[in-house]
């Protein structure tokens, strides 16, 4: 017990009672204690990063002063500095060496602006001649002209014999086109696209901004219709995708909230979920569904075998025999690493963080010397599974003495619940450590959500999953998404369906190449 308390000396009669007093006043220190950690954590992440060095009472403070700024939190850290010694205080400060400005692309036209020397500086002050040009001094500036709109009119030939009526009239076939019979051309669509899916920015602003800009009026509806249209164009292409991926015997999965309305729930949205499926370097898939169940990756990945890397969430255990489970070291160090900011000046929870740095660190070596997964398996052997092996030892050892609700306890709780997963990495060579890929194709979505993104009904779920899925995957690939978009997206409508995964990004870059 943590109170010094001889229960000898305590009368008998009374001892079963001062013992639970003791045990009941345990139990609210600890208490207490997990009260203070979750409250220290949440102001962590609400100021950010630098918060981390203050101490709660610091925290409590910046808490009871509305709109507090982030330059406010940094200020506040400084102050809690140690000093600077005089002997620093008597040196200059140091000056950091420019890092130079980077060239703008030779690729980029040039227009040449010269400017003249004035009239009066041309002529020589000593023999009053008139001087020669001797050459230019030279600087260059990025420009950009406003974007300029203007109206496709399409003129389909209609033809007719003047002899033989009966025989009619004969038109032109329509162009392709991504909405055939809406109003806006594929190019202004594609913009759309790009910007509200790959520069989250709503269409409610992209009205709003073309109206302020250029005086031009489109319909927030007229703008989500042809966005759906393309969706609804492109799932036929995520199918193929999604087969792409499968085949390569590798996964990566996280899910993450996506609000959506819904009839069914009055007065607030839905909370449905995308499911992320991708490969490191490979296709990346976006699965909607209205929940979190086991029913979406189950489906989602019925008939696959190979790897499957995510965190330790219930729904993706047990999906088939032929799936191997990986799991991420990014989700149990993060864990360590937040019992570090909650108590920045312990020793074990940094102890631990340091340790896994070390397996980061050779990840690191093993991508700049560009090896290939039998060269990075080998690798690991020498420099991760030792490290890996005192990783286990003393969380196992730190896990014994902490409270199980505690920050530190959940995270050795997770950690060691894991660790069959955790320690995959160092069987095959081709696995990531972590599911930092998976988890970077999420930021989009999330950036979207944030800036007001939702779904206005269920059947929008599959549709923006597709956009998201040709989005990210565009990104992973280095393809540039308007080009693909605008070659792609007018083929699709009348594309045969066996060939649909000729215009997947994967074949449609490697095309490209040829």
């Amino acid at each position: 017990m943590s109170h010094d308390i001889n229960l000898d000396l305590i009368p008998e009669a009374v001892r079963g009672s001062v013992l639970r007093l003791i045990q009941a006043h345990e139990a609210k220190e600890q208490e207490i204690k997990i009260l203070r950690e979750t409250l220290r954590l949440a102001l962590i992440k609400k100021y950010g990063p630098k918060s981390e060095k203050l101490n709660d009472a610091q925290l409590q403070l910046l808490e009871m002063e509305p709109g507090v700024r982030s330059e406010e939190v940094i200020t506040e850290v400084d102050r809690s500095a140690e000093p600077v010694s005089p002997t620093d205080e008597d040196l200059p400060p140091k000056r950091s060496k420019p890092p130079g400005r980077t060239p703008l692309p030779a690729s980029l036209p040039r227009s040449v602006v010269v400017v003249p020397l004035p009239e009066a500086q041309c002529v020589c002050e000593g023999c009053a001649g008139r001087k020669e040009l001797i050459g230019f001094e030279e600087s260059e500036q990025l420009h950009v002209e406003p974007a300029k709109y203007s109206v496709i009119v399409t003129r389909r030939e209609k033809r007719a014999c003047p002899k033989c009526s009966e025989k009619g009239v004969q038109t032109a076939p329509a162009p392709a086109r991504i909405q055939p019979k809406g109003k806006l051309s594929d190019a202004f669509i594609v913009e759309v696209l790009v910007r509200k899916y790959a520069e989250h920015m709503p269409v409610y602003r992209q009205c709003a901004s073309l109206k302020r800009d250029t005086g031009i009026e489109v319909s927030r509806q007229t703008m989500v219709d042809a966005t759906m249209a393309a969706g609804n164009a492109m799932v036929a292409l995520v199918r193929s995708m999604k087969a792409e991926l499968l085949a390569g015997g590798y996964v990566q999965a996280d899910e993450t909230e996506m609000p959506v309305q819904t009839k069914a729930v009055r007065g607030r949205n839905h909370r449905a979920y995308f499911w992320q499926y991708s490969r490191p370097g490979g296709p990346v898939v976006f699965d909607f569904r209205m929940g979190r169940s086991r029913a979406g990756p189950e489906e989602f990945l019925k008939g696959f075998k190979g790897w499957l890397q995510c965190d330790g969430y219930s729904a993706y255990a047990e999906l088939g025999e032929g799936i191997r489970f990986a799991g991420c070291l990014a989700h149990a160090r993060r864990r360590f690493y937040e019992a570090m900011q909650l108590a920045p000046t312990a020793a074990e929870p940094k102890e631990i963080v340091e340790l896994f740095g070390q397996i980061y660190a050779v990840e690191s070596e093993a991508r700049e010397a560009g090896m290939d997964a039998k060269a990075r398996w080998e690798l690991r052997q020498a420099k991760s599974r030792p490290v890996m092996e005192r990783l286990k030892k003393r969380i196992q050892e730190i896990a014994g003495k902490e409270l199980p609700k505690s920050a530190m306890g959940k995270a050795c709780t997770y950690a060691l619940n894991q660790w069959g997963r955790l320690e995959m990495f160092l069987t095959d060579g081709v696995l990531m450590v972590d599911n930092n890929w998976c988890e970077s194709g999420m930021r989009g979505v999330a950036i979207g959500r944030n800036s007001g993104l939702h779904l206005g009904d269920e059947l929008a779920g599959p549709k923006v999953a597709a956009i998201y899925s040709v989005v990210e995957t565009c990104k992973r690939l280095g393809v540039n998404l308007r080009e693909y978009l605008g070659d792609v997206l007018p083929k699709l409508n009348e594309w045969p369906a066996s060939r649909v995964g000729e215009l997947t990004p994967s074949a449609w870059k490697a095309s490209r190449k040829g």
